[in-house]
């Protein structure tokens, strides 16, 4: 009976591991998709008639005059052949597939582990939550795409900073969920106190940029601004004027968007190195190792966001970009469960 349990439980934290994964591998795939402009591709929700690419030159055809009918095409692609429509056609198909994939994944070993009454209940709560949020995040992914398909040649930006600000939280509480079934805890996160605060704002601050960055990718905002540390001529770019609190949150605005990205990721260095003076000074050993973690990752994404922007967005430093901001998280999620109390 007890070697059973044993191996439900291991079972368990397989699926978790595995789950994490498979949302990390669909970040980076909607990351390149947004990447290549290929998200509006396909023009239809298409829940279950989507489940299988096109398999004749009809079904190509008919995908591609419905391509067609955009903005996008009509304003920005308009000598874009079918092969070349087949590329970005495969990088939405793939995003999608993968989301299904997850969501089926997910649900089925879920059911299982309810009928097996060996998971603790209060882990099997935060999966219902999980799996609520992964339901959610397919909605919101079509919401997303509608808002591209009839004024813009681009889906909007506050709506892709929301798809991609679930897909944190989804791989973030998944995370959290493996480090107790790791260590056999029960932490919550969201347990407010003078000794978590510090390390909850933190998180919240690498939730923000995260948004921003959204935003700045969104509106292909790196597009405007690309020198370092300047932009332009100055710290603060010259093409703004801020004569009222509405312009300060004027989101639509790509140079204010990339000069609050830029000026949050120092916010962040500063922050951090705050923070080590502070761990160092009350001597909380435990958090040296998690804390080196986390500035070498934290490093490595400003290093990283600054080549991607001097490159001239390069695709590839802009992917790298957006893969280690999750792993940012992770290192900052791991640093706050080690001084949880």
């Amino acid at each position: 009976m007890y070697s059973n349990e044993k191996k439900i439980n291991k079972l368990f934290f397989y699926w978790l591991a595995t789950s994490l994964l498979l949302v990390y591998f669909i970040i980076i795939i909607g990351g390149l998709t947004r990447l290549t402009d290929s998200g509006l591709s396909i023009t239809e929700w298409e829940l279950i008639k989507g489940i299988l690419p096109p398999l004749s030159s009809k079904s190509w055809e008919t995908y591609f005059e419905q391509y067609k009918l955009i903005p996008q095409y009509k304003l920005l692609n308009f000598n874009m052949t079918l092969d070349e429509f087949k590329i970005i056609f495969f990088w939405e198909y793939f995003h999608r597939i993968l989301a299904r994939f997850i969501g089926i994944f997910f649900l089925i070993p879920l059911i299982y582990f309810y009928f097996s009454k060996k998971i603790k209940i209060e882990y099997l709560r935060i999966c219902y939550l999980i799996f609520a949020l992964i339901v959610g995040q397919g909605i919101v992914g079509w919401y997303m795409v509608k808002s591209g398909l009839v004024n813009d040649v681009t889906v909007s930006h506050y709506r892709l900073s929301i798809h991609l600000s679930i897909a944190i939280f989804i791989i973030s509480i998944i995370f959290w969920l493996i480090k107790n079934v790791t260590y056999q805890k029960n932490i919550a996160f969201f347990k407010i106190s003078s000794n978590n605060f510090p390390f909850q704002f933190f998180i919240l601050l690498i939730f923000l940029q995260i948004i921003m960055g959204a935003f700045v990718s969104g509106l292909d905002a790196g597009m405007i601004y690309q020198s370092w540390p300047k932009m332009g001529n100055s710290f603060f770019p010259n093409d703004l004027s801020i004569e009222s609190f509405k312009n300060i949150i004027e989101f639509d605005n790509h140079s204010l968007v990339q000069f609050y990205h830029r000026s949050l990721a120092y916010f962040l260095m500063v922050y951090i190195i705050l923070l080590s003076i502070f761990i160092y000074v009350n001597r909380l050993i435990n958090l040296y190792k998690p804390l080196k973690i986390l500035f070498f990752f934290l490093f490595l994404q400003i290093v990283l966001g600054v080549y991607t922007l001097i490159s001239g967005l390069n695709i590839y430093l802009a992917s790298l970009h957006q893969i280690t901001s999750v792993l940012l998280v992770f290192s900052a999620l791991n640093l706050y469960y080690f001084s949880s109390k």
